[in-house]
């Protein structure tokens, strides 16, 4: 199984210890991931601020586009994530196959649809004889960690 971290455009490997991935369920070993160094760690954001630059001037209906097509690529390999999700959860693969994967590829349909209905209603104005409205910029990096038992579903469910 690839494990690299992806830092800009190269893909390498972590150069800490490794964490020893196990099944919850069996506690059976996975595999072994080598973690990221602080200097892979601030690589990465660095790479991110970079790609903030040109992300934050994309057009809604490009961000829509790669987010149907990571929809497409999850829906394309369902299987495999499924197995993968069952496993480094602990949960029986038919429910994460037929239960997870669909609302996980909903999630991120979802998403894609939003972010091209980026207005807002306002509850009246803030200033009489004023017109509010509602921007949605993207303002910068972010940096999360994903709990262990819901890992792609909370992936689809933090976009923009």
């Amino acid at each position: 199984m690839d494990t690299d971290l992806l830092i800009g455009a190269r893909f390498e490997a972590g150069t800490e210890a490794e964490e020893q991935i196990l099944n919850p369920k069996t506690g059976a070993k996975i595999l072994a991931l080598a973690e990221a160094s602080h200097g892979q760690i601030d690589a990465a954001v660095d790479a991110a601020e970079r790609a903030f630059t040109t992300w934050s001037r994309t057009t809604p209906a490009e961000r829509s586009t790669y987010l149907l097509r990571i929809a497409d690529a999850i829906e394309r390999d369902a299987d495999g994530f499924a197995s993968l999700e069952a496993l480094n959860c602990g949960k029986p693969l038919h429910a994460v196959r037929n239960d997870e994967i669909p609302a996980i590829v909903d999630c991120w349909r979802f998403f894609a649809g939003a972010i091209r209905m980026l207005n807002g209603p306002v509850a009246g104005e803030y200033l009489p004889g004023h017109t509010s409205m509602i921007r949605r910029d993207a303002i910068g990096v972010v940096g999360s960690i994903a709990p262990w038992n819901y890992p792609l579903m909370m992936r689809a469910a933090v976009q923009n």
